[in-house]
């Protein structure tokens, strides 16, 4: 049997209810609350609180349902992994920075072959300047053609007969003449010819670097070379002295 207020229409267990809800949003749930918007995030310390308040405050006549309960302490677990897994993820990133930034200051000064097909060259350097090119096919004959800065062919190199691999290459910094050019950048284009044509080759040259620049959205380190601007590290294929 339910005793019914004449007045309001309501039963004495929806009075209750109403009074137990209306206490917890006037207390403790409302300062729970209060403290999570102030930071404008739930944190987990916040969703604890929150949680341990509804516990408190739950209508005696209507407890809180066993799988709504395990479900919040669910999401509790979830957050807490998250939080976790974030601070985790953030100092591993912090310090594969540091190591990105150590490695690269370390190039700085040092020549590297990279794949390109120009390059800075100082033919008064007693050193002959050296490269190599990528033959696809055995028995093929490839040919070096370099140009100066002025789109000019000053020197071409019959490499003969070649197996297929990586074949280097050497140019004294003469033009076929045999006059010594000056220092400046030449671009360096193998080629080599067959029944079906003439096919292009992948040529890898030395360069000196001068910086390094760092990504700060954790992008590829780009190398700044003498002479040639910046290239991806990606592209480097020997670090020499």
């Amino acid at each position: 049997m339910s005793v019914t207020d004449s007045t309001s229409g309501l039963t004495l267990n929806q009075i209750l209810a109403n009074s137990a809800r209306t206490q917890t949003t006037d207390t403790s749930i409302g300062a729970a609350s209060k403290a999570a918007t102030g930071s404008q995030s739930l944190g987990k310390d916040a969703f604890l609180q929150l949680l341990v308040t509804q516990l408190k405050n739950q209508n005696p006549l209507d407890p809180q349902d066993n799988t709504a309960f395990v479900a919040q302490l669910a999401q509790f677990s979830s957050l807490e992994g998250i939080t976790t897994l974030n601070t985790t993820v953030n100092s591993l990133s912090g310090g594969l920075q540091s190591s990105q930034a150590l490695q690269a200051s370390s190039l700085v000064g040092r020549s590297v072959i990279v794949q390109t097909g120009e390059a800075y060259v100082d033919p008064s350097s007693a050193k002959p300047f050296s490269g190599s090119v990528v033959v696809k096919d055995a028995d093929s004959k490839p040919t070096i053609t370099i140009t100066d800065a002025h789109g000019e062919v000053v020197r071409s190199i019959n490499m003969g007969v070649q197996k297929a691999g990586n074949v280097d290459f050497t140019w004294d910094g003469k033009d076929d003449e045999g006059v010594l050019l000056d220092k400046g950048s030449y671009t360096f284009s193998a080629s080599t010819k067959n029944d079906t044509g003439t096919t292009a080759l992948t040529t890898y040259l030395p360069a000196t670097v001068n910086s390094v620049t760092l990504s700060k959205t954790g992008g590829e380190i780009m190398l700044n070379l003498a002479g040639l601007g910046s290239i991806g590290i990606s592209k480097v294929q020997t670090i020499g002295l």
